[in-house]
């Protein structure tokens, strides 16, 4: 769950694998190299106005590097899963549920929100459950790293991350000195995103915002002030208040020749592009750009300004686009119109747990009942049909879940 802004970063070259082999094959060396490296960046903390005593501080019992960051660096789902997958396991009933009991909840700091920084509390609401699950994420140890180690482990072994790293690691010692975190306090994902909507530390420094008013920008414990701060980075990059994000179309013959084209809504209109309501584009003059994440097969969007201020926290189309069928969800909206080609008949959410609580017990999956179809849950599908003898696609399907029924 790394945050806003940065997620363009790919995955490893050759040599950083290569240095975290060596780095398992032989620790002791490993070890001593990393803390070498801590002790020498120090240098470059105090000439950038870091004090020593905060370095120490933040840095107190980080000895080694962590391989799970170099592992979760590997595989980001916005560049992974089909786009089914991505949005199966982050707009569903229960996502959409929970956004509806914080939008009760959370009103009076809503209704703050939206009216100082226009931007729609739905959109908000959806980004906080994308990057945090709604806080839940910020609870789970299992999940939540040291951000001083995070950040130093790519640095270390990342020679494509380490520029990165390095500016963000400076970032977040100054605002531990600055007193808006304590050292312990400085959690985060495995590329230093940190909070309940995820700000990686320069991102924290241009657009954190103190909403309760207590001194301080936290992130970490305060939604009010994680909200407002993302707020405050979609309206800095050109929100567009009560604007929508895009909309479903039903696309005519040859689309997708058009994919990408940006033209105004009346000329797409003209063009034989409708609303899956068979209503009238509100807002005629605006520009939009056509998107067909599963090709012409699947469902066609145009895409509005504010879709591409969403993608500014996280530069992928499928994340901006569950983003924004999140919050139409949470709004009270439905599904999409037109189906995924995906050649199965997918699960509801319930049915995705019975499939892991199956597998499970097969003892092909060991990993959290959580009713999201990720990587581990893929496998052990793919190893129970292995074992069945049918053929070995790996998807939460009626098929599967027939199958595992009868066994």
């Amino acid at each position: 769950m790394p945050g806003p802004i940065h997620k363009r970063f790919l995955a490893l070259g050759a040599g950083c694998l290569a240095l975290l082999v060596a780095s398992a094959s032989t620790p002791a060396l490993a070890d001593a190299g990393f803390r070498n490296w801590i002790s020498g960046f120090e240098k470059t903390a105090v000439a950038n106005g870091i004090s020593r005593n905060t370095y120490r501080a933040v840095f107190s019992g980080v000895s080694e590097p962590d391989p799970d960051v170099i592992q979760k660096a590997r595989f980001q789902p916005e560049f992974q899963d089909k786009i089914w997958d991505y949005l199966d396991n982050r707009v569903n009933d229960e996502s959409v549920a929970e956004g509806r009991r914080m939008l009760v909840q959370y009103k009076p700091w809503l209704d703050r929100i939206e009216q100082r920084f226009g931007v729609d509390r739905h959109i908000l609401l959806a980004i906080w459950s994308m990057e945090s699950n709604y806080g839940r994420i910020l609870e789970r140890q299992d999940v939540m790293k040291s951000v001083p180690q995070a950040l130093a482990t790519l640095a270390y072994l990342d020679p494509k991350r380490a520029k990165f790293a390095r500016t963000q690691l400076l970032a977040a010692l100054k605002i531990v000195q600055d007193g808006h975190v304590t050292p312990k306090g400085l959690t985060g994902s495995w590329a230093g995103a940190m909070g309940h909507t995820q700000f990686i530390p320069t991102s924290y420094q241009a657009y954190a915002v103190d909403m309760d008013g207590n001194g301080h920008p936290d992130i970490w414990n305060s939604v009010p002030d994680a909200l407002a701060t993302a707020a405050n980075l979609l309206r800095k990059n050109g929100w567009q208040t009560g604007k929508t994000w895009g909309y479903e179309v039903v696309a005519p013959a040859g689309a997708a020749q058009m994919q990408r084209a940006n033209r105004k809504l009346s000329q797409w209109s003209a063009s034989g592009f409708k609303r899956v309501s068979n209503r009238a584009f509100p807002s005629p003059g605006d520009n939009a750009n056509l998107l067909l994440p599963a090709g012409t097969e699947g469902p066609a969007f145009l895409m509005t300004k504010n879709f591409f201020v969403i993608k500014r926290y996280n530069n992928a189309d499928k994340y901006a686009l569950a983003v924004g069928h999140l919050a139409d969800r949470i709004a009270g909206y439905g599904d999409f119109a037109q189906g995924w080609p995906r050649g199965y008949t997918p699960l509801s959410m319930e049915e995705r747990y019975e499939v892991q609580q199956r597998l499970t017990r097969h003892g092909l999956y060991d990993g959290k009942i959580d009713g999201k179809i990720g990587s581990g849950s893929k496998a052990s599908i793919t190893a129970y049909q292995r074992r069945a003898g049918v053929a070995e696609d790996g998807n939460a399907s009626k098929a599967l879940l027939d199958l595992l029924r009868r066994h």
